[in-house]
This record gives structure tokens, sequence and C-alpha cells, in this order.
């Protein structure tokens, strides 16, 4: 693998393995070489010069944090804190897309409190590409001690309606988390914890509003269930906020992996600057950084001349400039369907309750008043 134009610079690549560093208390390098689309050599030249500063210790494949603790995400707990259960304590199974990005810090917080109640986790990564979930989640149900399952299914596949259906005949407690869903044939909506994805586009526009910014504009990374809501949001807030159709836009972005993802970025840049948008909304964290990377070194200042402001805050404090971004409540999102799942297991008559967790908005440097003209 080459570096590609598109590879983030060393400030958003360090930023990245310190982030995963925190999350996990691990990082490979074969992760990051696939994570930020760079060789070897770069990653390790990163970890080297991050060894040097102290922030991390370099082992075979990788690095740890350096008080030598590595620890993947299910199996640690809280400073300070017993674990509360055994191989034989009732499992709670969970089975989420990816154990890379955004759903590292949702499982902490299902394995926190999941420990506090005396249940044990049983975890299970998908994929996004996985077409059907049903064979794994059969296989979990079968496992000894499954008492209820935490699943986000992938919403956009054929036989996304007979997941969905499955689970609420498979007559085990189920809770969906971070997406919504109903079952046939009256549409009834199925028990879930969410974040207001769409409230995050709301309060990113309204605070671009209160800098008096006019122009705006809002790019995806992809179409999911994550960016459909905040693109709901944001056609909402523009509306609120009286926007024109020619006082902001709307750009998707092909895969981060693409060949053309660069040029995708660039074009954005142009039509921005072309029509005196003065701050964008990026969805998620790795594209915003590759906005502003790409405006840095086309002589475009952030956030001078382009307020930016990243959506997931995953790693997004760690950028230079510390980007401003929505944070959704990834560990509360985690801890409230434990909860959910277990009051669901301990009472199967009680009413079906949604759950909606509000994101929040972190100010940092990367966006400001436009200029003054």
């Amino acid at each position: 693998m080459t570096d590609q134009n598109h590879a983030p610079l060393a400030p958003a690549r360090r930023a990245h393995v310190l982030a995963s560093l925190s999350r996990d208390g691990v990082v490979r390098v074969s992760q990051l070489i696939d994570d930020l689309g760079v060789t070897p050599v770069t990653v390790r030249r990163d970890l080297q010069q991050l060894e040097e500063e102290g922030l991390l210790v370099r082992v075979h494949g990788g690095a740890v944090a350096p008080n030598g603790q590595a620890h993947p995400v299910v199996e640690g707990h809280a400073e300070g804190e017993r674990p509360a259960v055994t191989e034989a304590s009732d499992a709670l199974a969970v089975l989420v897309p990816s154990l890379n990005y955004y759903w590292p810090s949702v499982v902490r917080g299902m394995e926190r409190e999941a420990r506090r109640r005396g249940y044990r986790l049983l975890l299970r990564g998908a994929s996004y590409e996985l077409q059907d979930e049903r064979p794994v989640l059969e296989r979990l149900v079968h496992t000894e001690g499954v008492k209820g399952l935490i699943v986000a299914p992938n919403t956009d596949t054929p036989h996304a309606q007979d997941v969905i259906q499955w689970l609420a005949e498979s007559g085990i407690p189920s809770v969906l988390t971070e997406r919504d869903a109903s079952v046939l044939p009256h549409r009834t909506p199925v028990e879930s914890v969410t974040s207001d994805h769409a409230l995050g586009a709301v309060l990113a526009a309204r605070h671009l509003a209160d800098l008096g910014h006019q122009k705006v504009g809002l790019v995806l990374s992809r179409d999911s269930p994550t960016s459909r809501k905040i693109a709901a949001g944001w056609e909402a807030v523009c509306a609120e906020l009286g926007l024109t159709p020619t006082q902001h836009f709307e750009h998707l972005l092909p895969d981060r992996s693409s060949p053309d993802f660069s040029d995708a970025v660039n074009a954005s840049l142009d039509r921005a600057m072309h029509s005196g948008t003065t701050a964008l909304l990026v969805h998620p964290d790795a594209e915003a950084m590759a906005f502003v990377d790409l405006a840095l070194a086309r002589g475009i200042s952030v956030p001078a001349d382009l307020s930016v402001i990243a959506y997931d805050d995953e790693v997004a404090e760690l950028f230079t400039p510390a980007l401003t971004a929505v944070s959704p409540p990834r560990m509360d999102v985690g801890a409230a369907a434990v909860d959910l799942l277990i009051r669901r297991i301990q009472d199967p008559d009680r009413p079906v309750h949604r759950v909606t967790l509000n994101p929040t908005l972190h100010v940092r440097a990367s966006t400001a008043a436009p200029r003054a003209h």
C-alpha cells in the first residue's frame, strides 16, 4: 500500500493513534494501516515519534500505553472497581457492526453497566458488509447463559427487515442500539436506545448562526442511518433559520479509501469557496480532518476563512487546530441499552421503551465568526 493524496497529515494520524490508544489500551500497526490508508513505514515512524515523546511504548506489531497495560475494550473495568461477574454469570450478547470506530466507546458503556448489574457481556463484531446477521444471532442465542440481545443491525440490506422480524419472534429479549426499526405488519416500533443525531446537526447549525455565518454546508461521508438523521436535522434547522437554497448546500463524499476521495474533498472546498460558504459541518471526524488538512494546504485559513465542525468527536479534540465537534453520548447509549435490556428481562410485560439521548456540542478552535468583508 502507498500513501494516497487523501491520507491524513501527521497531526491527524497521531491524533488518531492516541485516541485509539486511550480507548483500547493498545494499537496495532496492521489496523492503523487500514484506518489511515498509509504505508507501514509511515505508521512505524509515527509510533517512534510518539514513543520519543513518552506517549506510548512500542511492542511487536504495535504499541501500548506507557504503563504497558494493553486491554481489550470488553475485558477491563474502571479503576478501583471489582469485577462483579464470573463465567457462570448470566450473559448479555452484543452484536455491533464494528469494533474500531465509534462502537468501542458504546461497548465500554455496556460493559461498565453490565458488570455493575452482575451480568457479563458476550461481544461479537459483525461488518457493515454483512448482509444477514441472523446466523450470528442464532449462534449467540444458543450460547449457554445468554438472557438477552443488544444489536445494531445493518438496516441497509435486503435482509434488514428479516433480521428485525427474527428478533421479535425469537422469544429472547432484545434492544436495538443506535438503530430505529419496526415490526410488521403493523410497523410496531421495537425497543431501542439511540442518540438524537438530528439534534446534533441542529446544535451545530445554531452555533454557526450565532457566530454570524449565513452560508453553510453539510458534508457526509456515506449514506448511513446516522448520516440520514444528521441530514434530516440539518434540513429542518436550515428552514428554521430561514436559509434559502443558495445559503446552504449538502455533499455526500465517497468512501475515504476511494481514489476519488481527495478530489471529492477538493471539489467540495471549491464549491464552498465559490459560493461564499464560510462554515461546514462534516461527518465523521476523519473526514473533517481531511477537509482541514486540504484547506490549509490550499492556503484557506481555519477558522478565519472557513469554520469546520466535526461530527462524532472521537479524535476531534486531538487535532490541530482542535475541532469544534458534536459528541454523541456513546458510553451513555451503551449503558442505557444494558439497563433497558435488563429491565425487559426482569419484567417481560412492561411497555416498549424507546430511549433517545441528546448529543452535546464542544466548541473548540476550528469555529469563529466569519471574516468581515
